[in-house]
């Protein structure tokens, strides 16, 4: 085992690594997946076919964690700042929320979400291309049935690295799912259609970049998701939020954040209503559904 160590990895603040693990530790389509203790996070990651891990840690530094890479093989320094810019992207360090926090001030059902949760930097899926799967999973199922899919899928065509004597696996990348025999891949999630939305949603994440689909022009990101076979309007505004970060792409609310979003307001609201109260939140609409997703339910 290589371990590259004490990597820094900067914050913006306001920042609470707790927060961050207290959602992980609660979150179903990741749930173990990583270890988590009450000061760390460590996960597995494919990148270009070799499996890594990275350990996120508290410092004692104020403005930032601290990063440890793991492998069984030496690591490139262009595989270690891609593993390092993983790591940040993931837990969203870069955001600043003063401002979303600041539009909050004038919502007094909000507000005490914005307390509750201060600090929390959005914790996204770990990479697009998984958070698109699991939309293809997910979508129009149970979740205990889309997790156990989830977890067949990782297992079959992912990668796996130990430390400190636990498994660790990782997702696999879109080629592995190119890769796989189509009868492989249906046998192994159980469902034939979902195997070919999966097969349709690698390819088109095997000839895009991802730099482009966190920073390209939103209207052009969205219609390529659109234009994956399996990406349906709820599932393309899904993984704009959750796995870029594109938080002024929310436009189609599911019900689980209706439902929170009516416990928090005190009455019924449709999903126009929901619509209508993240409006208030310019440019932050997805940061809002997630903290009332992440508080309410």
């Amino acid at each position: 085992m290589i371990v590259d160590e004490s990597r820094p990895l900067q914050v913006v603040q306001p920042f609470d690594f707790s927060q961050s693990l207290r959602f992980l530790g609660q979150f179903t389509p990741a749930m173990g997946e990583q270890v988590i203790n009450p000061r760390s996070l460590t996960k597995a990651v494919l990148l270009n076919g070799q499996v890594a891990a990275v350990r996120v840690s508290d410092s004692s530094a104020p403005d930032s964690l601290r990063l440890d890479l793991f492998a069984d093989v030496p690591l490139a320094a262009s595989a270690k700042d891609a593993l390092q810019d993983r790591a940040s992207f993931f837990l969203s360090l870069d955001d600043d929320l003063i401002p979303f926090y600041a539009l909050a001030e004038h919502d007094p059902n909000f507000a005490p979400i914005v307390q509750q949760l201060h600090g929390y930097h959005q914790v996204k899926f770990l990479t697009p291309f998984e958070n698109a799967c699991w939309a293809v999973l997910s979508n129009r199922n149970r979740m205990a049935i889309a997790s156990s899919m989830k977890t067949r899928l990782t297992q079959a065509f992912g990668g796996a690295i130990v430390i400190d004597g636990v498994v660790h696996h990782a997702f696999p990348e879109p080629q592995a799912l190119l890769e796989a025999d189509a009868e492989d891949l249906e046998q192994v999630i159980g469902h034939a259609q979902k195997a070919g939305f999966l097969r349709h949603v690698a390819l088109a994440f095997t000839e895009v970049d991802e730099g482009w689909l966190r920073t390209g022009p939103i209207e052009d990101v969205e219609a390529w998701l659109l234009a994956v076979k399996g990406i349906g309007p709820w599932s393309a505004s899904f993984v704009l939020v959750r796995g870029l970060g594109r938080m002024e792409a929310f436009k189609v609310p599911e019900q689980r954040l209706i439902d929170a979003a009516s416990r928090l307001y005190g009455h019924i609201l449709s999903a126009r209503d929901v619509l209508h109260l993240a409006q208030d939140y310019p440019g932050w609409q997805g940061y809002w559904a997630h903290y009332v997703r992440a508080a309410m339910t």
